[in-house]
C-alpha cells in the first residue's frame, strides 16, 4: 500500500508539472507573439486596439494605454487581473507571470511592458483558463487512486496466496509435532518437492522415527523387566507364605522381618503389576472391551467390593439410569485407586459423589488430608509422583503409579480427569473423574476413541501383550 501511494503521488507530482509546464511555455509563446503585434500598432484609439486583439489568436487579452484598459471581451478588465502582477509590470517593468483562481476557476495571468516609439506607457495582458488541465488531473488524480486500491488489494491477495503456500508445509510439520505429542508416534510428514522444505520434512521424519523407536525400546525394556520380574516375585511370595504358616513358630525378631517382608513384596507385586499396565499404554497395546455400564449401580458395587471403610456415596436422583459404555475392569480400577490414593496419603476418602453435567457425568472422591498444592496439581498425575507424601513413606503406602494408571483409563474412555480444592471448604482434595454418557459428549471426546493396537502403532507387544488378560 506504501509503494503503491509513493508511486501514484510521484506519477501525479510529475505528470502535473510536465502538463503546467508545457502550458506555461505554450501560453508565454503565444502572449510574446501577440504583445509584439500590439506593440507595433501603438499609439493607437481604444477601438482599433480592440479591433487589433479581436484578431489574436489569444484567451482575455487586455491592453493597458496611458491609464486606460482595454479588454477585447466585454466583463473583462483590469480588476480580473492580481494587483502584484500589475504592480510587477506597470511599476517594476518587468514581464510577469501568476496562477490565481477567479470566481473559483483557475487561471493564468502574463503581463509584458510595451515600450512605444512615442513616450506613452502600454503594457499587453493575457488571462488564460486552466480548468481544461485543473480537470485532466483531476482524473488522472481518480485513476491513479483507484490503481493504487487495486494494486494494494491484489498485493495483499497475492501475498496471502503465496505466504499459505509457502506455510503450509510448517502448519503440516506444527499438526505432526501435535499429533506426535498427542502419542500418535507413527505421525510421518510427506515428501514435498521444495528442496529446502523437503530437507525439513525429511528431518522431521528422522527425528520422529528416532523418537518412535526410542520410546518403543523403553516400552520393551519396562515390559521386558516386569515380565522377568514376576517369575522371582512368585517365588518369594511363595516363600513367604511357607514362612508365615510357621509365623507362631518363629522367634519375635523373625516374625516383624517377616511380616515386613510380607508387606514389600506385596508394595513390589503392586509396582510390577502397574508397570506392566503402563508398558501397554506405551506400546499401544491396550483394548478396551466396552460395555453399556449402569454408572450408579456400578460404583455402589465397586466402593462396596473395594475393602475400605464404609465411604458416604452422594448421587443424583436422575442418575439412576445413566448409561456409559465403559471397560468395567479399568473404570474399576480406576475407582479403587482414587480410594487408595484417599487412604494412603488423605487419610481415607470422606465421600464418593456423582453428578450429571451436560453430555456425561462427574465421579468425584474427596478425602480429608492436607490437598494438593496449586503448582502440584498438573504433576500429580504423572508417573512415581507421589506429591508431598513422597517424604513421608511408611509401610503400605504406594508406588506412585496408581494416579497415572487413573489418568491413563480415563483417558481411554474419552474423559478427563483433575484434582481441586473440596467444594465445602474443609481440608482435603478432591478428584473429579468425568465421562461421557452413552451418545452424549462430556466436553472432550464424546465416544471413547477406539486404542491402536501393537501392531497399528508400529511396536510389538511382547511380554505385555501376552500378560493382558493375567494383569
Amino acid at each position: 500500500m506504501l509503494l503503491s501511494a509513493l508511486l501514484a503521488g510521484t506519477t501525479y507530482a510529475l505528470t502535473r508539472g510536465n502538463l503546467v509546464e508545457q502550458r506555461e511555455d505554450t501560453a508565454l509563446t503565444t502572449s510574446y507573439s501577440n504583445a509584439r503585434r500590439v506593440q507595433g500598432g501603438l499609439p493607437a484609439e481604444a477601438s482599433d486596439i480592440r479591433t487589433t486583439l479581436a484578431s489574436l489568436a489569444a484567451s482575455n487579452p487586455i491592453v493597458y494605454q496611458d491609464g486606460d484598459w482595454t479588454p477585447v471581451q466585454i466583463g473583462r478588465n483590469e480588476d480580473d487581473l492580481p494587483i502584484a502582477l500589475r504592480r510587477a509590470v506597470l511599476q517594476g517593468g518587468t514581464a510577469a507571470m501568476m496562477t490565481f483562481d477567479l470566481d473559483g476557476t483557475p487561471y493564468l495571468a502574463i503581463g509584458i511592458p510595451l515600450p512605444a516609439v512615442t513616450q506613452s506607457e502600454a503594457a499587453y495582458f493575457e488571462l488564460t483558463e486552466l480548468q481544461e488541465m485543473e480537470s485532466t488531473l483531476q482524473a488522472l488524480g481518480i485513476s491513479l487512486l483507484g490503481a493504487s486500491g487495486i494494486t494494494t488489494a491484489a498485493g495483499a491477495a497475492l501475498g496471502l496466496w503465496a505466504s499459505r503456500r509457502a506455510l503450509r508445509p510448517l502448519a503440516d510439520v506444527s499438526h505432526a509435532a501435535q499429533a506426535i505429542a498427542g502419542g500418535r508416534l507413527d505421525t510421518r510428514l510427506e515428501s514435498v518437492g521444495d528442496p529446502d522444505l523437503g530437507a525439513l520434512a525429511t528431518s522431521f521424519n528422522d527425528m520422529a522415527q528416532a523418537l518412535q523407536e526410542r520410546i518403543e525400546r523403553d516400552a520393551r525394556f519396562a515390559s521386558d523387566v516386569s515380565h522377568e520380574l514376576r517369575s522371582p516375585l512368585m517365588t518369594m511370595a511363595a516363600s513367604v507364605e511357607v514362612l508365615e504358616s510357621q509365623h507362631e513358630e518363629l522367634p519375635d525378631r523373625a516374625q516383624r522381618a517377616v511380616a515386613l517382608i510380607t508387606e514389600e513384596i506385596g508394595r513390589f507385586r503392586q509396582l510390577v503389576e502397574d508397570l506392566l499396565e503402563i508398558s501397554r499404554y506405551d506400546a499401544g497395546a491396550v483394548r478396551l472391551d466396552l460395555d453399556e455400564v449402569r454408572l450408579a449401580e456400578f460404583v455402589l458395587q465397586a466402593v462396596d467390593h473395594s475393602g475400605h471403610q464404609v465411604v458416604p456415596i452422594e448421587l443424583d436422583a436422575g442418575l439412576l439410569g445413566v448409561v456409559v459404555r465403559a471397560d468395567k475392569r479399568r473404570l474399576a480400577r480406576v475407582l479403587a485407586n482414587l480410594l487408595d490414593n484417599a487412604a494412603k496419603y488423605g487419610d481415607g476418602a470422606t465421600s464418593v459423589s456423582m453428578r450429571a453435567v451436560p453430555g456425561g457425568v462427574q465421579l468425584a472422591v474427596e478425602d480429608r488430608g492436607p490437598g494438593v498444592a496449586d503448582d502440584e496439581r498438573d504433576r500429580i498425575f504423572d508417573r512415581f509422583n507421589r506429591g508431598t507424601g513422597a517424604g513421608r513413606r511408611g509401610a503400605g503406602e504406594g508406588v506412585g503409579l496408581g494416579l497415572a494408571l487413573v489418568a491413563e483409563h480415563v483417558r481411554l474412555h474419552g474423559g478427563r480427569v483433575w484434582v481441586e480444592d473440596r467444594t465445602d471448604g474443609a481440608p482435603g482434595a478432591r478428584f473429579v473423574v468425568e465421562l461421557p454418557t452413552a451418545g452424549g459428549e462430556s466436553g472432550d471426546p464424546g465416544e471413547p476413541e477406539e486404542p491402536r493396537t501393537a501392531d497399528s502403532a508400529g511396536s510389538a507387544g511382547g511380554p505385555a501383550a501376552a500378560e493382558e488378560e493375567a494383569v
